[in-house]
């Protein structure tokens, strides 16, 4: 079976964002007077921002997001980078003729920024955020979404994540899927929601049969 189209999760899989989000969970928490230890904030990685801070306090989650979206578009440029291969392999991709996607719980103005500031804003075909859907991963929504925008196939289209939404939203949409190696969460904890692939390298992308 061939994969004409790959649609990709953005911060953790080809973005490294984490030390930028580490660090702007905890300077929120700080500034509302709470305490939040890194492994802590690295468990609200993956959902919407809203969903996380409101388990975490429900009266003071749109202050603390208010809080969070500053911080980091104020540091965003001076954390932000791509991880390795991730060009090569897109590049590659445009010249076998893959269709190109970007599926994200982010906003579109940070999408936009972290797409700008690594180079990677003209290899996508549609990117689907935030703002786009009513429901966000795992939800089917957000890839469903981007399938149709491209006129794709459930059967000829993969999604690429770093976490669980990610896989678990593949699943839900029917699509195959492949979990990253470098994910933060860790390799064997995206195992367990059984990726139909796992990455250890962007560039073995390449290497999936029909790719």
């Amino acid at each position: 079976m061939n994969i004409h189209t790959i649609l990709f999760d953005l911060d953790g899989t080809l973005i490294d964002t984490n030390e930028l989000i580490i660090a702007s969970f905890m300077h929120t928490f700080t500034q509302h007077g709470k305490s939040i230890s890194r492994e802590q904030a690295i468990e609200f990685i993956g959902p919407p921002l809203k969903e996380s801070l409101q388990k975490a306090d429900p009266k003071l989650a749109e202050n603390m997001i208010e809080t969070y979206r500053k911080h980091n578009v104020e540091h965003h440029d001076d954390y932000v980078t791509a991880f390795p291969n991730v060009e090569k392999t897109l590049k590659a991709l445009q010249r076998n003729n893959i269709q190109l996607g970007v599926v994200t719980t982010k906003m579109r103005g940070t999408v936009d920024m972290g797409l700008r500031v690594t180079g990677l804003d003209n290899y996508f075909a549609t990117i689907v955020t935030l703002d786009d859907v009513t429901h966000a991963k795992p939800h089917p929504e957000p890839i469903i979404k981007a399938m149709t925008s491209l006129n794709a196939n459930s059967s000829s289209t993969l999604m690429v994540g770093d976490n669980s939404h990610d896989i678990e939203a593949g699943h839900n949409a029917g699509v195959k899927t492949a979990g990253v190696a470098w994910s933060l969460k860790g390799k064997e904890t995206l195992l367990t929601y059984q990726p139909s692939y796992m990455l250890d390298d962007m560039q073995d992308l390449l290497g999936i049969p029909g790719v």
